[in-house]
């Protein structure tokens, strides 16, 4: 093994033994690759696509044939996680963050495979053009990128659930001052939803493709109350939660909607002035550092300068105090 250390290490430099280890792992993915992508179709396969030839794009679009990705589904075994807790973790996370199809988990974690791996490509150039390169930073600078690549995607989908929850918990007020005019109004609780998502579309988009969801469900005839509980597990928000609950106690105990959604209409209003107050109230706070930091200086500076400025005159001109 010395001998062949030896050998790589005359032939491709110091960081010989680093490529050759890298180059025979590229190796072993793109045969595993190849083995997946030309194995034998199975029966079941075949003829499935032999019925599909047979039917029109609109009828394919209308039964969701082909609904996920199917260059992507041959790799399902390494894109989906085995166990099925974890898979419906990371399928509830990306419905929150608004992506929906049925190949958002294959999509989500083929992202982070191909950003990593390409983030880690660019590392190893970066090296290979970076002349005078200890080992330890060499080995820094192939292995960050490619953490950054693969925790890119994890972080998009963090930021645009942040985003979505607090886009629905600004609407989610308004929306059932509207649901209330329109239930008064005699329209029924389905009615009332379609409306809403209608109107607040422009405005909150995030907030009316649940509704829309949600008119859509009940429409097809689920259950009224495991509709409302998958609202409020979408959402993630504990305003929306609060509201599931609500509803589904009324329509329990057979108290009027109406009286239930005007009296948590009126709390999310106050709640929602409630949270404008504590941010007017969090403003000072957050203000003292930067007062401190741009104001300060400048004010010792102005008070503190001219003394400053006449001693060092002084001492520097033999004087004294």
């Amino acid at each position: 093994m010395n001998q062949i250390n030896d050998l790589i290490v005359s032939y491709l430099g110091p960081l010989g033994p680093l490529f050759v280890v890298g180059f025979l792992g590229l190796l072993l993915v793109a045969m595993g690759l190849s083995a997946i992508v030309f194995r034998k179709k199975d029966p079941l396969t075949k003829l499935r696509d032999m019925n599909r030839e047979g039917t029109s794009p609109e009828v394919q679009k209308a039964l969701r044939i082909g609904g996920k990705n199917e260059k992507l589904d041959k790799f399902a075994q390494f894109l989906e996680p085995q166990n099925q807790e974890e898979f419906s973790q990371i399928q509830l996370t990306l419905m929150r963050a608004g992506y929906r199809s049925k190949g958002a988990v294959q999509t989500f974690h083929f992202a982070q495979f191909a950003l990593g791996m390409g983030f880690l490509a660019l590392g190893v150039i970066y090296t290979l053009i970076s002349p005078d390169m200890g080992t330890q930073k060499s080995i820094l600078s192939v292995l960050i990128p490619g953490a950054v690549g693969y925790y890119l995607p994890k972080y998009w989908v963090t930021k645009r659930v942040q985003k979505r929850e607090e886009e629905i918990t600004q609407g989610f007020p308004d929306s059932l001052d509207l649901m209330l005019v329109c239930v008064e109004a005699g329209q029924s609780l389905d009615q009332a939803i379609i409306r809403v998502a209608k109107e607040i579309r422009p405005s909150f988009e995030s907030l009316a493709d649940e509704f829309e969801i949600v008119a859509y469900e009940m429409k097809a005839g689920k259950d009224k109350v495991k509709v409302l509980r998958d609202f409020g597990e979408r959402c993630g928000v504990q305003d929306v939660n609060s509201f599931v609950t609500v509803l589904i106690q009324s329509a329990t105990f057979g108290t009027s909607i109406a009286d239930a959604l005007r009296v948590y209409a009126e709390e999310m209003r106050d709640k929602r002035v409630m949270r404008a107050e504590e941010k007017a109230n969090k403003l000072p706070t957050k203000l003292t550092l930067g007062t401190m930091m741009f104001c300060l200086p400048p004010l010792l500076i102005i008070l503190i300068g001219p003394s400053v400025y006449g001693i060092a005159q002084n001492l520097s001109g033999g004087g004294g105090f």
